[in-house]
């Protein structure tokens, strides 16, 4: 370069062109890159399709995928015209330049900068505001779907007479279009006055008029619409009111019109719509007086009456015409409300009818036959006995059961039978050599189905465990032959690549290791090198696309949890937290509840299905958990039974609901995917039930609900609470629980789901629920409702748990404690309440998890009814204790209720009784004291000794019962559980 001058010269340097085989690498790599990027979006896309397809539901995927598209399209153009339509005619309308003042001189230099790339300005500004405002309208595409297919309710909402489909499918879309709209006029505004004020348009210190006619014109215009849009939406708040919630007497999701809404805030809505019609039109009229003195007072006058006749008015008649009298005022709304909520929850059918809560029977033997024939008490805990059902039929360490086992009902030799049913489920946690191998092709899939009787425990030598009635590997029992691999279930949350040349283990047993190929038809073929490329960027697995384990017939399975499965072929459908297995017609089937639900239904309140759906189980297991499309509802229908191969893991919905207009709404949106109520076999129908998340979120409703006068729910005196659950620390609500039983007004026994409710902050009972669950029965869904006398004090489930622990006539306290100083844990099971004969009787197993052994078993059942309390080895037991049967009594000593005589000890006990406890306390103190001198050899005989002392009291005690004694010291453990 030549020299400017000033100063000494150095060395020039040459900088040259980069040569050409530089030029072309960074050109190969600039395109491999992009390559590279548009393989990435390829891979997702394309396996997407691939599995969609494979599960025979490609018309949700392409439906979706148009939907989105289209959306994105349209919206995306529409944003893009409209703010570079804009932005042109700003350009276009501007001023010629004359003698410039300084601020233009100053933008000069900008106008300067960009008048070469002017055009490409603009194209990339309309492309930049086009791609934001397409993709966000490719989200409402379910807001679309349902405002397109959307079918009548049947029903008009009090207050406007319009179907409630307006509310549910058209106000939605309507919204997002106002939005959309309001969204067009502010960019369109603002990209307008830039340009505006860039060509001198606009003049902010510039002399003389600070606008040209034309920018004013052009600018009112833009204002005009906004106004106009603001016109639009005061109109729609009008019917918003609806469908608006707000916090009144002490609910925070109340929804729907009250005396305010009614009277102050609709009739003011009305008149903001009015003035801000007539305010557009004044911006509108700047296009022929070119001046915004008219348009400026209009929108001034707009804004005041906002704040005086949209927020002041409803004040001022909240505080003086409805607080002095609200009573009087809000009933007629209230009223509204509690007709629309029950509707929307489906609990407007439910039977409210009194129940004493005390029995009147003075002779209780009567009615220990009664407790047969009015339940079958399930004693075995599906919540937990899963460790159980592990340690004694895991068979291998790859394979584990779900942390909450299900309820479900099987029938033998005529007779249903409560059964407690697991899948020996793929636990990859337990292969000993972690590789990509074994963990993708070898260990694959779980084997065969382990179930037991709910209402039995084992008894002699080896008590307290489940009595199976299937079990073993292969597993074999009561379920006949079917399909026993498991590629589907809760716990497979991996991919596995099967079919192919490489074997999978199959299951073990005396004669050695079996390997197996899969033989089903799931999952995406890999032979076509361009899947295998996808699938090896969609997972990020290259060994994917080279591996040698792969080849001709190999597919791969992923998306393999029930609940997963079923989500992705109906994204429309919210989806119950408990999938639960059963065999059906020689196949092991994954039964998953799904519901339709909308947030628009007018005056039903709404509910956040997180929060009304959890309790103590989902605490701690959160694939419990909803899958909510939308969290906050107030209209939901359990309409559609949905079916998951655990085998083939193929996915069938069928209609259960056939009259939900939101399901017949989206099945017009996804036609053919949901099957017809009447292809659901006999053989499944025995296994469908009342779905767990559905009933919680109507027993919190009912909780306020119940009632259906508006005096009554205004005052608040009826209100109830779900209990916490009584068995744990969780601070969660109490889990509803499945058992066969019969309400008082049934002849028979029906599989039910069931719950307690106590008055708002207190332990006493206020009411028990029951729904029958028996799904192809005509009471199915039929809520039952047991409400005792608010003056009565009827023990509840917290209370009753609370004289379990502390009761000394039982010496249960004496057996904890001792238990849990022989190193080991005491675990409540679920506490079952049960009508009987005007009463309510309480059972609750009662678990010990002792020493080294790992898992619990049933050591004692506690049953209380009026008052009498067991505490025995057995159910039957208990429950002839408690009703007399078979010569206990069953009435603890009668207090005369002098103070001045000593309280006399709780029991009189046997001496060799007495002694068996002694012994026990003694080896307790000492294993404590060996464990503090860190003498092991010695905790260990203090272990043996405490072991054999507690097997001798329950020795002692069972030959007392034997001659009508009434001391019920603490039994032992069995060697199992010390």
């Amino acid at each position: 370069m030549p020299d400017r001058g000033g100063g000494p010269t150095g060395p020039r340097i040459r900088v040259g062109r980069p040569s050409r085989r530089v030029r072309t690498l960074l050109m190969t790599l600039g395109v491999l890159a992009v390559l590279g990027m548009a393989f990435t979006m390829f891979a997702g896309f394309w396996t997407d399709w691939l599995w969609y397809r494979s599960v025979n539901y490609s018309s949700v995927f392409t439906t979706t995928l148009w939907t989105k598209i289209g959306l994105f399209f349209v919206f995306g153009l529409l944003m893009a015209l409209s703010v570079g339509l804009n932005i042109w005619l700003a350009h276009r309308l501007r001023p010629p330049l004359s003698a410039m003042s300084m601020e233009q001189q100053s933008l000069d230099r900008y106008r300067m900068g960009i008048a070469p790339y002017k055009k490409w300005l603009l194209l990339a500004i309309t492309a930049l505001v086009g791609l934001i405002a397409g993709a966000s309208a490719s989200g409402q595409w379910r807001t679309w779907l349902m405002w397109v297919n959307g079918v009548s309710f049947g029903q008009k909402d009090p207050q406007f007479n319009l179907d409630v489909s307006f509310y549910a499918f058209d106000l939605p879309w309507y919204r997002f279009l106002l939005g959309f709209g309001f969204a067009a006029a502010i960019l369109s505004l603002i990209a307008a006055a830039l340009t505006h004020y860039l060509y001198g348009g606009l003049r902010i210190t510039s002399p003389g008029a600070r606008a040209t006619s034309a920018a004013t014109g052009h600018l009112s215009v833009l204002l005009g619409i906004f106004v106009a849009l603001k016109a639009v939406a005061y109109w729609l708040d009008r019917y918003g009111l609806a469908v608006k919630s707000s916090d009144f007497k002490a609910t925070d999701n109340w929804t729907g019109l009250r005396y305010v809404d009614a009277n102050a805030y609709l009739p003011a809505k009305t008149i903001l719509f009015c003035i801000a019609v007539i305010c557009a039109l004044l911006f509108f009229a700047t296009l022929w007086r070119r001046t915004w003195q008219l348009p400026v007072i209009g929108f001034g006058l707009m804004v005041l009456s906002a704040i005086l006749i949209g927020g002041l008015y409803p004040a001022i008649v909240q505080k003086f015409q409805v607080q002095p009298n609200e009573q009087a005022k809000e009933a007629p709304y209230v009223e509204k409300n509690l007709q629309a909520t029950r509707e929307a929850y489906g609990i407007d059918d439910a039977e409210v009818d009194d129940y004493p809560g005390t029995s009147n029977t003075e002779d209780k033997t009567q009615l220990r036959d009664d407790v047969d024939a009015t339940a079958s008490l399930r004693i075995l805990d599906p919540n937990l006995v899963s460790p159980t059902f592990q340690q004694l039929q895991q068979m291998r360490k790859y394979y584990a059961f779900p942390t909450n086992l299900d309820v479900d009902r099987y029938s033998k030799d005529g007779k249903d039978q409560d059964t407690v049913i697991g899948l020996r489920e793929l636990n990859l946690g337990g292969v000993d050599k972690q590789n990509w191998i074994n963990s993708h092709f070898r260990y694959t899939h779980g084997y065969g189905v382990v179930a037991a009787k709910g209402t039995e425990a084992t008894e002699g030598t080896s008590p307290g465990r489940p009595v199976f009635t299937e079990s073993d590997l292969p597993s074999k029992g009561d379920l006949g032959k079917y399909q026993q691999r498991i590629y589907y279930g809760e716990k497979t949350s991996t991919y596995s690549i099967v079919g192919g040349p490489q074997k999978e283990i199959d299951y073990s047993d005396d004669s050695g290791e079996k390997t197996y190929s899969y033989e089903g038809n799931s999952g995406v073929n890999l032979s076509n090198p361009v899947n295998r490329a996808a699938y090896a960027v969609a997972f990020s697995e290259p060994q994917i696309l080279y591996s040698g384990a792969i080849g001709e017939g190999s597919r791969i399975l992923y998306n393999r949890t029930p609940k997963e499965r079923v989500e992705a072929v109906a994204p429309w459908l919210t989806i119950d937290g408990d999938a639960y297995p059963a065999v059906v017609d020689g196949k092991i089937q994954w039964i998953v509840d799904a519901y339709t639900t909308t947030n628009g239904y007018p005056y039903a309140s709404r509910t956040t299905l997180g929060d009304t759906t959890a309790d103590s189980l989902t605490a701690t297991n959160d694939s419990r958990a909803v899958v909510a499309q939308q969290n906050q509802v107030n209209y939901i229908r359990n309409s559609v039974k949905a079916t998951v191969d655990a085998y083939s893991g193929e996915v069938k919905l069928y209609q259960w609901d056939t009259q939900d207009p939101v399901l017949k709404t989206w099945m017009k949106a996804f036609s053919g995917t949901v099957k017809p109520k009447s292809e659901i076999s006999p053989e499944l129908m025995a296994h469908l039930r009342y779905p767990q998340d559905l009933f919680k979120v109507q027993r919190e409703l009912l909780t306020r609900y119940h009632v259906q006068d508006a005096d009554t729910f205004l005052s608040g005196s009826e209100v109830w609470q779900v209990p916490d659950d009584p068995t744990n620390k969780s601070g969660n609500a109490v889990p509803p629980y499945y058992l066969s039983m019969k309400m008082p007004d049934q002849k028979a026994q029906a599989f039910s789901l069931t719950t307690t409710f106590t008055p708002n902050g207190r332990d006493n009972l206020s009411a028990y629920m029951a729904v029958d669950s028996e799904a192809g029965t005509s009471d199915y869904g039929k809520i039952r409702i047991l409400k005792v006398p608010t003056s009565s004090t009827v023990d509840g489930p917290k209370q009753v748990q609370s004289q379990f622990n502390s009761n000394s006539q039982q010496n249960i306290a004496e057996f904890v404690r001792l238990i849990r100083g022989g190193d080991s844990e005491i675990e409540y099971g679920n506490l079952l309440t049960v009508p009987l004969d005007g009463g309510l009787l309480y059972v609750e197993p009662v678990y010990v998890r002792g020493g080294g052994l790992k898992y619990p078993l049933l050591r004692k059942v506690l049953v209380t009814y009026q008052g009498t309390t067991a505490f025995e080895n057995t159910l039957d037991e208990a429950l002839d204790k408690v009703f007399g049967a078979k010569g206990s009594p069953t009435e603890p000593p009668e207090d005369d209720g002098d103070p001045s005589k000593p309280t006399p000890p709780p029991s009189t006990e046997d001496p060799t009784v007495q002694e068996a406890l002694n012994d026990a306390q003694k080896a307790f103190e000492d294993g404590q004291q060996a464990l503090k001198d860190g003498d092991w050899e010695a905790y260990g005989r203090a272990q043996e000794a405490l072991e054999d002392a507690l097997r001798r009291a329950e020795d002692a005690q069972a030959g007392e019962s034997g001659d009508g004694g009434d001391a019920s010291p603490s039994p032992s453990p069995s060697p199992d559980s010390s």
